[in-house]
């Protein structure tokens, strides 16, 4: 969890709001990947299904955006130097501009199949979150345009959210946040024996069991685990989640008393008005003034990005730190390639859980990125070795089981 802070709040309505409920940096679903943040057409018409095309047709509409098309921003062809000198707030960034108001309405649309009024509203921010007493979602800045996509991407290793899948999800589990600030559900009965205690303090790490099946799967690395609050949450985003198989993938899970009870729970509220409305935002993007140096320079400082990782010396072994002579092959873009061999290599011999060895090839492959290492001129050996350490590693992983950061 990041710091608490006092927040600048847009009214209409008064609210004394902590940004206390996110998302976290959590890592990209398998699907996602280390691709380049597609999945998002700022700035113009999202990609719709099929149905929606032939609704569109019938109604005369198809091909009409839905959506107010900008002129492309001053900023956009900034080089990373000039624009993060840039104020966040002089970006001039308007939520119902940009191809995010396709992905808002997806939501809506999925809330009301259920037979529920309630509809979250949507802001830019410097991070996800769903804030105390606001039953809204604030998303970050960077998903407004391609431009400040690439930059979070060079910044922060990765763009969380950055594909429609993975924005879809992270939409999902805050506005399981929402609904239950919206309705105050942590206070109807069965919650606590349920979920746990939702004043519970936030932890600032947790220790994931990737085997239990007390939880469900929805943000890794397994955040329901992390706080009763998020455990809701992350059952609420496998509940509303479309075409989900829920009953029949967690047959046998304790995980499926809770998804029965969410379900009973929004079967209550079906057709009910919301008991809190506040349609404040909390720390809006105009609002913010420190720059985009500074924004990243903080978040950079909290998920310790510049820090020396206790890979670092084991990768330089492997890989070069300076390019070699015709040698323009990154270590980053070699790990990516044999994930999946050096992964089911080392999940045989291991006998660990798959997941655990892919959040440590994940970090490596960050670490080889912040590091700009490069292959060497001879790898003839280069995959043994790297199953090698990458086996040493998940040993070290067996025995000391790391802890998540929130």
């Amino acid at each position: 969890m990041a710091a608490k802070k006092k927040n600048k709040i847009d009214r209409p309505a008064a609210a004394s709001s902590k940004r206390k409920r996110k998302s976290g940096r959590v890592n990209a679903p398998q699907e996602a990947g280390f691709g380049a943040p597609d999945g998002l057409q700022q700035f113009g018409t999202e990609l719709v299904s099929e149905s929606e095309v032939r609704r569109a047709k019938k109604l005369g509409t198809f091909g009409k955006p839905k959506v107010h098309v900008s002129e492309e921003p001053v900023w956009a062809k900034l080089s990373d130097r000039k624009l993060l000198e840039r104020r966040v707030a002089d970006l001039d960034l308007s939520f119902d501009k940009t191809g995010m108001v396709e992905f808002r309405d997806q939501l809506h649309r999925e809330i009301k199949q259920r037979g529920i009024l309630f509809r979250p509203h949507c802001w830019f921010s410097d991070d996800w979150f769903s804030p105390d007493k606001v039953p809204g979602i604030a998303v970050p800045f960077y998903l407004a345009h391609r431009r400040l996509m690439r930059l979070e991407r060079n910044q922060m290793l990765q763009v969380e959210g950055g594909t429609k899948p993975w924005c879809m999800r992270i939409m999902r589990h805050e506005a399981g946040h929402a609904i239950d600030t919206a309705f105050r559900l942590h206070r109807k009965r069965g919650y606590k024996p349920t979920f746990g205690s939702y004043s519970a303090p936030y932890p600032e790490t947790y220790r994931p069991k990737p085997r239990s099946k007390k939880f469900v799967f929805h943000l890794e690395p397994w955040y329901a685990q992390s706080h009763p609050a998020e455990d809701f949450a992350e059952t609420f985003a496998v509940w509303l989640t479309p075409n989900s198989r829920w009953r029949k993938d967690y047959q046998g899970w304790p995980a499926l008393k809770k998804l029965k009870f969410v379900d009973e729970l929004m079967q209550r509220i079906q057709g009910q008005k919301q008991a809190v409305s506040s349609r404040a935002k909390v720390d809006p993007v105009h609002r913010i003034d420190k720059t985009l140096r500074e924004h990243y320079e903080a978040r950079r400082q909290f998920y310790n990005l510049d820090s020396a990782s206790i890979y670092d010396d084991e990768l330089k072994k492997l890989f070069c730190v300076a390019p070699q002579p015709h040698q323009k092959r990154t270590a980053a873009g070699y790990l990516q390639k044999h994930k999946n061999e050096f992964c089911n290599a080392v999940v045989k011999w291991s006998g660990e859980y798959p997941y655990n060895v892919n959040q440590l090839l994940r970090e490596m492959t960050e670490r080889c990125r912040v590091l700009k290492l490069r292959l060497p001129e001879n790898d003839e050996t280069l995959k043994q070795e790297c199953l090698l350490m990458l086996t040493v590693q998940t040993m070290n992983f067996l025995k000391h089981r790391h802890r998540v950061a929130l």
